[in-house]
């Protein structure tokens, strides 16, 4: 069943932005979820659907791996969050939010005070004021708390939302449309839209808000519609690659890709883009999907 709800189209740049503005971005673990190894890394040989779906459906092979969301602090448009992170009520039982079968195989957790939301609060933000709210695509693990941030404007891409909320098999493509399915304020780009422009080594991206702060780069393949989001701080960019790749090594080529994207072909296209963007400015941070020892140690800010 499709969504309720319909967005609107994006066709200029959001308001606040401010010429030559920089900003400061500090990930967030919003939570964990179990999954295996070789629905990250494609581990080769033959029978891979079948051997995909028993290491999905086994705990033996689950691994716990983070869930990220990334506050960006911009001078004058205020808090900007990308993703959402696991839904707080994640901490007391995720069936209600995830649903049966994704939280009998996901298994997602979370800490008392680990959602993002209580994370804004400890420092001084309310979820009310957050004006805007950033999604990479909408696979459950990232939308998860959409509903925390009522007052929000959501902006993806029109591709992602097409398939997210109209797509067929909702469920087995990694959408949970309750999440997404509220009368909130959703604006979709248009990548094949006359406000889309190259940024780098990225064939497609949208100023957010005019200043080349914060630009959505289309980096499709791990779902229809995906994207990162390129940060300019006042050293090198900050890119949050989202899922475009689940760990670092498959920026850096020494892992093999997933083993059922949405779309391979694509996938590989907006890996190489982030792999040049790497190769041109190697002082870049570029964040990867889930990998935990990245995320071990990433830095609480980066300015």
């Amino acid at each position: 069943m499709a969504v309720h709800v319909e967005p609107q189209p994006l066709n200029g740049v959001l308001p606040g932005g401010t010429r030559g503005a920089t900003v400061a971005v500090e990930p967030l673990i919003a939570g964990h979820v179990d999954f295996p190894r070789a629905a990250m890394v494609d581990q080769g040989g033959s029978f891979k659907t079948l051997r995909l779906a028993r290491a999905i459906t086994s705990s033996k092979a689950a691994e716990s791996v983070p869930v990220p969301a990334f506050l960006i602090r911009h001078p004058s448009v205020g808090p900007v969050l990308v993703d959402t992170g696991l839904h707080p009520s994640i901490a007391s039982g995720g069936s209600e939010n995830f649903g049966g079968l994704a939280n009998r195989f996901g298994r997602p957790s979370l800490q008392a005070d680990e959602d993002v939301p209580s994370q804004l609060r400890a420092k001084g933000i309310e979820p009310r004021q957050v004006p805007v709210v950033v999604m990479t695509h909408l696979h459950l693990d990232h939308s998860s708390a959409i509903s925390e941030f009522p007052a929000s404007t959501f902006v993806l891409s029109a591709a992602e939302w097409q398939d997210a909320a109209h797509g067929s098999k909702p469920s087995l493509n990694g959408y949970r449309r309750a999440h997404f399915d509220l009368a909130f304020d959703y604006r979709t780009v248009d990548f094949d839209g006359e406000a889309v422009g190259s940024y780098a080594t990225f064939g497609r991206t949208f100023d957010l808000f005019g200043d080349g702060s914060v630009r959505l780069a289309f980096t499709p393949g791990h779902s229809a519609g995906h994207c990162s989001v390129v940060c300019r701080l006042q050293g090198e960019d900050f890119v949050i690659g989202g899922d475009a790749m689940y760990m670092e090594g498959q920026l850096e080529g020494r892992e093999p890709l997933p083993p059922r994207p949405f779309d391979a072909h694509m996938l590989r296209r907006s890996l190489q883009e982030l792999r040049l963007f790497h190769a041109q400015f190697p002082g870049a941070v570029i964040t990867p999907g889930h990998d935990p020892d990245y995320y071990s140690r990433i830095a609480p800010r980066f300015e």
